[in-house]
């Protein structure tokens, strides 16, 4: 654990060799596999050849507690995956105590009711040998019946204590019969002969996996926790180290000699000849890091431009959805594409691209539904493209982050694009960082959004993702206000998909509201298209320049108003109002706070947007979202700020009300900056 060593928990991206998942103790590393998994049947139904063959993980059974291992398992998606094996490691210890009661059954039946082959390694070769025994039946039953805190309790005694105990029951004359010839101070390892340290047991357990296809399997492994030491089966043993007495001892026991702790097995020896068969084996003689190479997409599939057609007015979201269907019709790069989504596809206008791909099942499905009039034709069978989800988050952002890493896992490159409605962005925020810092790269538009959704009510609107696309590590955050941006940035997001050593996943924070696409116009007129779009893609621009779009305007004061995404036309129309009022208002789309405040802490100064001339004047910032999510670009310049935005639950109601509400309509912005010049005078005054 020292500075630039191997991670507490290990790490895809951090750990020096090949590691397939990173893990931790939430659960998340438990249902990366399954999702993984489900990678692979889809890449080998489309691609056919994958490297992976089978995806196995190791969990404790206090990791059960989590709550996305149940929603993963509740998922049609993951159903009949024969290519996923879960060990769970069955010590009946969570962190602080010993699970009460006996669990087991409970948890062998969930897993049984959720379609899922169910083995168990209970008890090792000696004690089935007792059990086998006249009367065995009678010591399976007593220790079969005896609670986790009992069982615990027991296998820490001396021999005579364990005897004791052991034997007061209804059955106890059975059992001191078979237990006669086993000595006291054998008893308790006896007792505590269970068949997860049993390896011929192991070995026969995991041979029945591939007896019942098109199921996973779950293993339940019964264990001691600390197993061999001196703290095995302590309540409170997680927290436990050996002292230097029990380590030497220890070291004596498994014949580690001094000076030689981390030597590997001897070439020659039963031990190091076996590792090199098993090294052969999986990866044909390659070290494990030298992964076979996948099947990648070429960057020159990404077209420069998809020559979107839009209406005069439309929302970001019925952009996202055009832009689909457009990449749909591009060779090369449709075929890598797969979408998904927690029951929200329709919604959040996926119809499009689902109707020209269809959605993916393992098997052909008969469409029932036949009218001429729906607008969605639903056709599953293995060559769709589009996962549907149930109603989960978590599940949505494993699957996204397990298929954004499908080149290495399975050796065939995808790009995954997902929607969810954006407050909920926050419902699946552990799977979200869990693929982040698993290195995957995929797409994820959060739409709709922010009060901007007004009649849905506070329960449907976001406020803090603006802050999260800001602070996130190595995720890139787009808000944009128009289908031209949009357009640029996908293309971007793909081009950061595909890009295997420095790629990215991306998220769009997108909504339903219309806005009337000639607002752009000033700008592209000023600067040019591929000037506008560099601008873009570095992360904002200035869509109006109050002096140069107004030359004949008589400006006695100036102000700066930064927005982005759907509060942009309140932006623009509180600029024209301070014009007729003697201001010259610029206004600035920061399309990617996230990429300003990278290139503001790297250096930049961000002079395309704030030039030096002008950074006397005060800046208002409005947000669909927390006010503080750009209140940090007056340290760019040095001036006060007035941040408008929402830090407040919001409410149902018209969007016209709640903006007045939150003071984010145009007079509101205006005399926000009516208030910030007078401040902004009197100081000057002083």
């Amino acid at each position: 654990r020292s500075y630039g060593g191997l991670q507490a928990y290990p790490s895809r991206t951090k750990d020096p060799d090949g590691i397939d998942f990173s893990t931790g103790s939430v659960g998340l590393g438990a249902v990366a596999p399954a999702f993984a998994a489900l990678a692979h049947r889809y890449t080998k139904h489309h691609f056919e050849d994958v490297t992976s063959r089978r995806f196995v993980a190791l969990i404790g059974d206090a990791e059960l507690d989590e709550g996305n291992v149940w929603e993963a398992l509740l998922d049609e998606a993951l159903e009949n995956l024969d290519n996923l094996i879960w060990i769970v490691d069955l010590n009946r210890q969570s962190l602080d105590r010993v699970i009460p009661g006996i669990r087991a059954a409970r948890l062998k039946r969930l897993f049984a009711d959720h379609g899922w082959q169910v083995l168990e390694a209970k008890y090792g070769r000696r004690l089935q040998t007792l059990f086998a025994r006249p009367e065995g039946e009678s010591l399976r039953r007593r220790i079969d019946e005896m609670s986790n805190e009992e069982y615990q309790a027991l296998i820490r005694l001396r021999g005579p204590d364990l005897r004791t105990r052991l034997l007061d029951c209804t059955d106890g004359a059975q059992i001191a019969t078979v237990v006669a010839d086993v000595s006291d101070e054998q008893l308790p390892d006896v007792i505590a002969n269970l068949g997860g340290h049993d390896i011929e047991e192991l070995i026969e357990v995991l041979g029945q996996t591939n007896q019942t296809p098109r199921r996973p399997t779950v293993i339940f492994a019964y264990t001691i926790k600390g197993w061999g030491l001196p703290t095995a089966g302590h309540p409170l043993n997680h927290s436990q180290l050996l002292n230097s007495e029990q380590i030497e001892g220890l070291r004596e026991r498994l014949g580690v000699q001094i000076g030689s702790e981390w030597e590997g097995f001897a070439p020659n020896s039963v031990e190091g000849q076996l590792c090199a068969e098993v090294v052969q084996q999986l990866f044909g003689g390659m070290a494990p890091k030298q992964r076979l190479p996948a099947q990648s997409i070429d960057l020159a599939a990404i077209p420069d431009d998809l020559n979107l057609s839009v209406p005069e007015t439309t929302s970001t979201q019925e952009a996202f959805g055009r832009i689909l269907v457009r990449l749909a019709d591009v060779p090369g790069l449709r075929e890598r594409i797969v979408t998904t989504s927690p029951d929200v596809s329709v919604s959040t206008n996926l119809a499009g691209w689902i109707n020209k791909t269809g959605v993916y099942a393992p098997i052909e499905h008969p469409d029932y539904e036949t009218e001429a009039y729906r607008l969605l034709r639903w056709k599953r069978g293995p060559s769709g493209q589009h996962i549907e989800l149930g109603i989960s988050e978590m599940n949505l952002f494993m699957l996204l982050g397990m298929f954004g890493i499908a080149d290495d896992l399975c050796g065939q490159q995808l790009i995954p694009i997902g929607t969810v409605y954006d407050p909920f962005v926050l419902r699946g925020l552990d799977a979200l960082i869990y693929g982040i810092y698993s290195g995957a790269r995929f797409i994820v538009a959060g739409t709709p959004s922010g009060i901007t959704l007004a009649p849905e009510g506070g329960a449907h609107q976001s406020t803090v993702t603006p802050s999260l696309g800001i602070e996130l590590p190595r995720l890139e955050a787009f808000e944009p206000a128009f289908a031209r941006e949009l357009e640029w940035l996908m293309l971007e997001a793909l081009r950061l998909c595909c890009d295997r050593e420095h790629g990215r996943p991306s998220y769009l924070r997108l909504t339903t509201r219309t806005i009337d696409q000639d607002l752009l116009s000033p700008a592209l007129k000023r600067l040019g298209e591929a000037e506008l779009r560099r601008q873009v893609l570095r992360g904002g621009y200035r869509l109006i320049d109050g002096i140069r779009d107004f030359p004949d305007i008589q400006a006695e004061h100036t102000i700066q108003i930064i927005s982005s995404g759907a509060l942009i036309p309140e932006a623009y129309a509180a600029a024209n109002y301070l014009r007729h009022e003697g201001v010259a208002a610029h206004v600035v789309n920061a399309v990617s706070p996230r990429r300003l405040y990278e290139a503001w802490r790297a250096g930049d100064c961000l002079d395309w947007l704030l030039p030096q001339s002008e950074r006397h004047a005060p800046i208002i910032t409005v947000m669909d979202g927390a006010s503080h999510a750009l209140a940090w670009l007056g340290s760019v310049v040095g001036t006060p700020v007035t941040a408008l935005g929402i830090d407040d639950f919001g409410q149902s109601g018209t969007r016209d009300d709640l903006y007045q509400h939150f003071g984010l309509d145009p007079l509101s912005i205006a005399e926000a900056a009516f208030r910030a010049l007078d401040i902004s005078n009197e100081a000057m005054k002083q």
